[in-house]
């Protein structure tokens, strides 16, 4: 007996050593919003990394972000994702307040500013994005005559020349629950009754950029990343940081954000693509592609081909206020878009 188990022990010693170069490490399971061109590279660097086998689930553009976020909470008995890369900040803060998201306080983040960062570690922001109006150049050659502010889109003089992406899904819902919080209901009402009569609605922000550069409409808004996909091939476009917004001075600023689900089955691994997607590393290699993320981390150069945006020029957000704003916002716009 004592034989059959010391032979049992070597055999496991054996096997144990056998498979250690190239153990299964296991999996991690990541829903991303950012679009796919952009996070497949990163996550298979990861992947590469870690020997880490990485399954992501990718957004579609028409659902954008809101899809991702029904799914997690609709899995939220039995969950499936590890963690929700997404693409702004405002649904990160709604999966907190469901429940159904986890603390970590990646090592990875000490240097992103507390701003970008929720207080209790549920969700953590990286690589930024602003909203920004895209100009055809060829359509509005003289500087004077293009626009300067948000609140241009509900300006009969651009009667079906500009052109916004469905405020229920994505940034522009973002961006709407900004405009609710910071306008009040009633101002914002008035805003979307006279855009959405006035100006172009295409269904996502790469639709905006494209009918932009197509000379569909002269300008629209979307994100950095999309208008300066638009600057690297060339277009006859011109990216501005808006003056003004219906919600204030200034320009829509906001990160990506990083959410650990609650009882996900790799919680391991998945803080360990949080530290990898929070590093510099990541941050520069998302700030030097053509999606022009703005990092956050100190001392990384800022994208090229993106106009300097200093900290004057953009909107001061209450993020939970824009958070509770959400659902009164989406409900109104969903309610004009049906009729």
């Amino acid at each position: 007996m004592k034989k059959l188990v010391t032979c049992l022990v070597l055999l496991a010693v054996v096997i144990n050593t056998a498979l250690a170069p190239g153990q299964d490490k296991g999996e991690v399971v990541v829903y991303t919003a950012l679009d796919r061109e952009y996070s497949e590279p990163i996550l298979k660097a990861f992947e590469a990394k870690s020997g880490i086998m990485v399954k992501p689930v990718y957004d579609a553009e028409s659902v954008k972000t809101v899809g991702l976020v029904n799914r997690l909470l609709a899995e939220r008995q039995r969950p499936r994702c590890d963690v929700f890369w997404n693409n702004e900040i405002v649904r990160s803060i709604q999966l907190k307040k469901e429940g159904i998201t986890a603390p970590y306080d990646s090592p990875a983040a000490k240097d992103i500013p507390a701003a970008m960062k929720d207080p209790d570690h549920h969700w953590t922001g990286f690589a930024a994005r602003a909203r920004v109006l895209l100009v055809n150049k060829k359509m509005l050659p003289d500087q004077k005559d293009w626009p300067t502010q948000v609140g241009d889109l509900a300006d009969p003089k651009w009667k079906k020349e500009a052109a916004f992406s469905k405020p229920t899904a994505g940034s522009m819902s973002t961006h709407a629950a900004v405009i609710w919080a910071s306008a009040g209901a009633e101002k914002a009402k008035a805003f979307w009754e006279a855009t959405l009569t006035n100006a172009v609605l295409v269904d996502g922000n790469a639709q905006v950029r494209d009918a932009v550069v197509a000379g569909e409409v002269s300008w629209g808004i979307t994100d950095s990343d999309d208008a300066h996909g638009a600057v690297v091939d060339g277009a006859p476009v011109a990216i501005i940081y808006p003056r003004t917004d219906p919600a204030g001075p200034g320009t829509l600023f906001f990160p990506n954000t990083l959410v650990l689900m609650k009882d996900s089955p790799n919680q391991d691994n998945g803080k360990m693509l949080i530290d990898f997607l929070l590093s510099p590393e990541v941050e520069k290699m998302l700030a030097e592609s053509r999606s022009a993320q703005i990092p956050l981390h100190p001392g990384i150069p800022p994208p090229h081909g993106l106009p300097e945006l200093r900290p004057e020029q953009i909107l001061k957000v209450d993020w939970q206020k824009t958070y509770e704003s959400l659902a009164p916002s989406a409900s109104y716009i969903k309610e004009r878009l049906n009729k």
